[in-house]
């Protein structure tokens, strides 16, 4: 069988991660892996440059001629059918409001206007790259969570995103579901980690790496807000994971490298709920995105082979 491969792109506020995949296997072609940081509110043309060098140096080292397309892993607000960029006051990509970024990576790269350049939000990425990286959980409904500076979600049913229907939310997403006095984000999440130890001892933290270290120097109002963290997490999702009758669940995101600070709350809730699901922490989330934005062409070649066939 010929192999096919593509070119992943993870790309958040400040780096951008490339990489080629064997989208036949899907596997990450590990010494191509390219990473760069950067001013992402920097000029369109700057930051393209960059995008560009990055690109280059993971195509060039795979040696392969020709790729099935660009894959794209990206923050939202977004319109990933379309690849327009619709984020405003996030303090990242500013100049890119409103811009057609498919073409402008394709003008940027020369490529011909028919090039595939395919745009997936970074949680749905991060899922299902999880999911493509153990072939088990192809057959299996899949939640998987990602906390960092924001919370977000995905809801895969056989490798397939699902992001409408009486089973999960609207777009998928649960960031914004209400809950206690606000919404699930102010609770879990980076900010919602300060708050907790704000109001355990009214002393402030400037980051997370701060915070986790307090904890694990036996901070006691840490390691309550690490805790807490994971009981909040706990009572969003176990009605979200019961109504998609979820059986496996991942957490990823920059904060799951402090699960043990936090999952052992997070597990006496889910087990208190009688909830019979396998529950993982992802530690390389972006392989994961990188696969998972390839999947797009996966499962459309997929999708061909069995209508053809």
């Amino acid at each position: 069988m010929k192999k096919e491969y593509a070119v992943g792109l993870d790309i958040g506020g400040t780096h951008i991660t490339t990489g080629v995949i064997d989208i036949t296997n899907m596997e990450v072609l590990e010494f191509t892996m390219r990473k760069e940081s950067f001013n992402s509110n920097l000029p369109v043309n700057q930051v393209l440059n960059i995008w560009e060098k990055t690109i280059r140096a993971s195509w060039d080292s795979s040696g392969v001629e020709n790729m099935e397309g660009i894959t794209v892993c990206m923050p939202g607000p977004f319109d990933y059918e379309k690849g327009i960029c619709w984020i405003k006051g996030q303090s990242k990509y500013e100049h890119f409001y409103g811009a057609d970024v498919g073409d402008l990576i394709r003008k940027q790269i020369k490529l011909p206007n028919d090039f595939k350049v395919l745009f997936e939000n970074d949680a749905v990425c991060f899922g299902k790259g999880e999911v493509h990286k153990n072939p088990t959980n192809l057959s299996k409904k899949v939640m998987a969570v990602t906390l960092g500076t924001g919370l977000g979600s995905c809801f895969i049913d056989k490798g397939i995103s699902i992001s409408s229907g009486s089973q999960v939310p609207k777009d998928g997403e649960i960031w914004n579901l209400s809950f206690k006095t606000s919404m699930a984000e102010d609770y879990v999440s980076l900010r919602g980690l300060i708050a907790n130890y704000y109001c355990n001892n009214e002393t402030s933290v400037e980051n997370g790496l701060e915070l986790y270290n307090r904890a694990i120097l036996g901070d006691g109002a840490a390691i309550k807000a690490f805790e807490k963290m994971g009981e909040d997490l706990a009572e969003i999702v176990i009605p979200l994971l019961k109504n998609f009758s979820a059986e496996h669940f991942i957490i990823g995101g920059k904060i799951a490298d402090s699960s043990a600070l936090f999952l052992p709350t997070f597990d006496k809730k889910i087990k208190a709920a009688d909830l019979e699901i396998s529950i993982q922490v992802s530690t390389d989330n972006e392989n994961a995105a990188l696969l998972g934005a390839a999947s797009l062409l996966y499962n459309s070649k997929r999708h061909f082979d069995i209508t053809v066939n």
